[in-house]
């Protein structure tokens, strides 16, 4: 029993240096409590307001939601605003963002309409500091300049944000660099993370392993069940955001169990708390 007891209480100790979160504090939780992010800003299912695009976040800050927004390099390095890897699926042109240059990307449209992927300053510009944003950091191969370019424009940009990624290495840039960021991580059952990454990152993704590298302050996790790590990280601290809800979910349950919501498709209360 004494040996059991013994080899419990490493567990436990391992458990919590492994995914204990960062701190934070009052004001970076009251930025996000109880607040509807509009994910890609407040587009439209039948794509007349593309993800992603300038009139999708203008209509986001006169609805007063909250934002969830996307950021990656341009071949010759400007910030642009930006879901996928790719540009295929929204502009119909074959070939990854960062293969092009700004000049290049703004000649595409996005799903057919007449509007263009916009400069992260240009979002910033039509915000203005009216309502709350998480920034995603896509991860890529030029991560660091992405990080330091990234920053730079968050410095001088005057309205409330935190910042999110995948690439728990993109969180640990920003717990160095930025340690006043408020810091997420976007994680899903590691069975989600199957032709994202090789089976043994996809456990420590999904598992949140990873969290002893970046400290995030929340968790942002995807619709699929939460493994017991992520609830074990969620009860040492970490702030509970969940992605993406959409009108066949149950929106109660998911308000009621997290502390920010990203959704799409419909058109809740601007806060829930």
């Amino acid at each position: 029993m004494a040996v059991f007891l013994w080899i419990l209480a490493v567990c436990l100790i391992l458990f919590w240096f492994l995914l204990r979160p960062g701190r934070y504090d009052a004001a970076q939780r009251e930025m996000v409590l109880g607040v509807n992010h509009a994910h890609r800003g407040l587009h439209t299912q039948d794509k007349s307001v593309p993800e992603n695009s300038l009139p999708a976040f203008r209509a986001a800050v006169q609805a007063g939601y909250g934002i969830e927004l996307d950021i990656q390099l341009s071949k010759d390095g400007e910030v642009v605003v930006f879901h996928d890897d790719t540009l295929d699926r929204v502009c119909g042109v074959h070939g990854r963002v960062d293969a092009y240059t700004l000049e290049q990307l703004r000649e595409m449209r996005l799903c057919g309409t007449e509007e263009t992927i916009p400069l992260l300053t240009e979002v910033f510009e039509v915000i203005g500091g009216k309502v709350p944003l998480i920034i995603e950091l896509k991860m890529g191969p030029r991560n660091d300049e992405l990080c330091r370019k990234g920053l730079a424009l968050m410095r001088a940009y005057s309205g409330p944000f935190c910042i999110e990624s995948f690439d728990p290495r993109i969180v640990c840039w920003f717990r160095k660099n930025a340690p006043d960021i408020l810091r997420g991580q976007l994680t899903d059952r590691p069975c989600n993370f199957k032709g994202q990454a090789n089976p043994v990152a996809a456990f420590a993704l999904g598992h949140l392993f990873t969290n002893v590298l970046a400290r995030p302050q929340f968790i942002a996790h995807g619709p699929g069940k939460k493994t017991w790590s992520a609830r074990l990280a969620e009860s040492m601290g970490a702030l509970r955001f969940c992605w993406t809800v959409r009108p066949g979910d149950d929106i109660a349950a998911k308000q009621e169990e997290n502390d920010a919501v990203i959704f799409e498709f419909y058109h809740p209360e601007t806060k829930f708390r």
